[in-house]
């Protein structure tokens, strides 16, 4: 499914992380999925949490520069070459995959995906 994912940039400093995660604890906003690339100045805190609306709101507030974008969630079985499959359709079929976060529980994997397509992403997995 195509969901809506939170980027917020941060410089890499002490505490920014947590200054983060307080304003969205004090919005009573959940974080369901989280990742983090960073850099030696700054990281990219990209997450998928239970108001997108509300939690970009809060941060801007609070003066941090963050991005709403659409991403997609796939769910497949948790075993060896699952993630292979997907991968050999997405990019047999023309779609870029920018990057992806992902974990696994109770058999299942969830993948968070940057695509260039989601839609057709979508369609071609289901």
């Amino acid at each position: 499914m195509v969901i809506k994912q939170l980027s917020v940039f941060l410089q890499n400093e002490l505490g920014r992380l947590e200054e983060v995660t307080d304003i969205l604890y004090k919005s009573d906003i959940n974080i369901s999925a989280l990742s983090i690339a960073e850099t030696a100045e700054y990281g990219i805190l990209r997450m998928i949490v239970s108001d997108i609306e509300k939690a970009a709101d809060a941060l801007k507030k609070e003066e941090f520069n963050v991005k709403i974008s659409d991403v997609i969630c796939v769910e497949s079985p948790d075993v060896p070459g699952e993630l292979h499959k997907i991968l050999q359709i997405l990019s047999g079929n023309g779609i870029n995959l920018s990057y992806m976060y992902g974990y696994s529980n109770g058999g299942t994997a969830r993948l968070i995906m940057k695509v260039s397509d989601p839609e057709k992403a979508i369609l071609l997995l289901k």
